[in-house]
């Protein structure tokens, strides 16, 4: 018997999920001291940001498919 999948929406689109993502980061990496972890933290946010920009690229509606 085929086991049923549990589908469901997330509660906020893809783009302010990465934005909430990147804020916290940036957020905590600015209240840290300098070292590795400030530096791991605003990497990780600037990866965030970019992926919400490809991600806002992807899905806008000038991108149209090769013909």
């Amino acid at each position: 018997m085929k086991k049923k999948r549990n589908r469901s929406r997330p509660a906020l689109p893809l783009q302010e999920r990465l934005k909430q993502i990147a804020l916290r980061a940036r957020e905590k990496a600015e209240s840290s001291p300098p070292g590795q972890e400030r530096d791991r933290l605003m990497r990780a946010a600037v990866a965030t940001e970019s992926a919400a920009a490809l991600e806002r690229w992807l899905t806008s509606p000038g991108l149209q498919r090769p013909k």
